[in-house]
């Protein structure tokens, strides 16, 4: 169930980062005015949300996988353009994961240590993924959408939400 989540919202993110393209070609802004956009002074920017979805999609199921989260360091400040190659690379690597392998994982125990507490708390890998990386996950990508729709790009929560994935009967 984790992997298809996250693609459904990866997805949708590329779609509005994409808009975001079109929307600045219109009114003739740089998209790369984004990178650095935030909703409040004291939330980080556009960026850094874009990497978290990253993070916390793929580095999270590698942390579960491996039972440590390691993500890279932050890339930083960087162009419009890779962030979009960053959701690309995000959506591509989940797409690697194979059902039966994260399946497997059910149950797995993990100790982990969380931001910067140097205290470890005990998980499962279900625990693990709703309790700590999907909030993180959509607080990221909601963040990031959020900052788009505040400079002014036409996005609405149907494009949140992307592909709804409905019993196919």
């Amino acid at each position: 169930m984790s992997v298809p989540t996250y693609l459904q919202t990866v997805r949708s993110i590329g779609v509005c980062l994409d808009k975001a393209v079109v929307h600045c070609s219109e009114v003739r802004i740089d998209p790369d005015d984004f990178v650095e956009a935030h909703l409040v002074s004291d939330m980080a920017p556009f960026w850094f949300q874009i990497e978290c979805v990253a993070n916390y999609s793929v580095w999270g199921l590698n942390a579960i996988k491996h039972g440590a989260f390691n993500p890279p360091d932050l890339v930083g400040v960087t162009p419009f353009r890779e962030l979009r190659s960053r959701i690309a690379a995000t959506e591509a690597a989940l797409v690697e994961f194979e059902p039966d392998e994260v399946n497997a994982w059910s149950g797995k125990k993990l100790d982990m240590q969380i931001h910067t507490d140097p205290q470890t708390s005990a998980f499962t890998s279900e625990t693990y993924l709703l309790s700590f990386l999907l909030p993180n996950f959509y607080f990221h990508a909601v963040t990031a959408y959020d900052i788009l729709r505040m400079r002014g790009v036409p996005i609405g929560k149907s494009d949140f939400e992307g592909h709804l994935r409905v019993d196919p009967r």
